[in-house]
């Protein structure tokens, strides 16, 4: 059997950058899971970006603003370089309006409260006139990746929208180097060091992490080759609704399906995912176990969460525990 690695940690850590180290690594597996790795963390984590702008007195990409110095490309490359932290999966609409002679920074858009700018200092425009006026609307929406604006089915624009590239990965950079190390006699096992540079809207370990997780999700699926796939979050609940429809499941919601669905494969908002992650609630079965007395202690959910959480168990036919 190929031994395991002896240990994994963190080396270094300053900002958004990290050096991760596994030591002991069999001979050849260093460049596996580190290129397995680096792809995934460039490619494959949920981020947030903005999609589309409006400015006013603007009707295309190639005008000139009035009484600003950069063009609206030059603004576009800046707003594409804000990074945004964000707790819906709702698009999310933000709004600036900067009037006299000033430098326009991030920190300057209004935002919603499901969203935190990460880089508040992040320079926008220059207004070189007193009495000159900018205003912006701009779309932020989450996805996975790099989204071109050509690619995007667009049904109906509004005079004055401009589509822009987006850039959804909060992970900037990725590099790995593969050392020689001694195990025992051998002196050819791996050593491998990878560094991360997020854009600070996410921690370099828990990048790490969901992108281990990503991996493993999608080798527990190869590894059931010749079995019968686990069935969606959205048929069980469907199912489970149907049948309690029909009177012909009883309603103590302690079935081996419901037990199975995991809190990240539900339909509830992000934000009220990772606060149930948090407070140890990983299950729709552990979940519907809950009161709302007891979940409106847990921190991270109000009322508003409560809402939402009772609304979507009722969907599928389910609902908390009686308080």
């Amino acid at each position: 059997m190929i031994p395991l690695p002896s240990k994994s940690h963190i080396v270094q850590k300053e900002g958004n950058k990290a050096v991760l180290e596994v030591a002991g690594l069999y001979p050849g597996y260093g460049v596996t899971i580190g290129n397995c790795l680096r792809r995934v963390l460039l490619s494959s984590l949920k981020g947030a970006a903005i999609t589309q702008i409006k400015i006013e007195a603007v009707s295309h990409e190639f005008s000139a603003i009035p009484g600003v110095f950069e063009d609206v490309i030059f603004l576009i490359l800046n707003l594409k370089r804000l990074t945004f932290k964000m707790y819906s999966d709702e698009p999310q609409t933000i709004t600036l309006s900067v009037k006299g002679e000033r430098e326009v920074k991030g920190k300057d858009f209004k935002l919603t409260s499901e969203l935190e700018l990460a880089n508040p200092e992040a320079h926008i425009a220059t207004i070189t006139k007193s009495s000159s006026e900018l205003k912006i609307e701009a779309l932020v929406e989450s996805g996975i990746g790099y989204w071109p604006a050509k690619d995007r089915e667009v049904k109906k624009v509004e005079i004055g929208v401009i589509p822009i590239d987006a850039i959804f990965a909060p992970v900037r950079k990725v590099s790995f180097k593969v050392e020689n190390m001694r195990v025992g006699k051998r002196t050819d096992f791996d050593l491998l060091r990878l560094e991360i540079e997020t854009d600070g809207t996410i921690e370099p370990e828990k990048a790490l992490k969901e992108s281990i997780g990503i991996l493993m999700d999608h080798f527990s699926v190869i590894a059931k080759v010749g079995e019968e796939l686990t069935v969606k979050v959205e048929d069980i609940l469907i199912k489970k609704s149907a049948k309690v429809a029909q009177g012909s499941v009883k309603n103590d919601q302690d079935n081996v399906e419901i037990e199975k669905v995991k809190i990240e494969e539900s339909k509830l908002s992000e934000r009220i995912k990772n606060a149930l992650l948090a407070n140890n609630i990983k299950t729709i079965g552990g979940l519907v176990k809950k009161s709302e007395t007891t979940l409106l202690q847990m921190e991270g959910l109000g009322d508003k969460a409560i809402s939402e959480i009772k609304k979507t168990l009722k969907k599928a036919g389910l609902e908390l525990k009686a308080s």
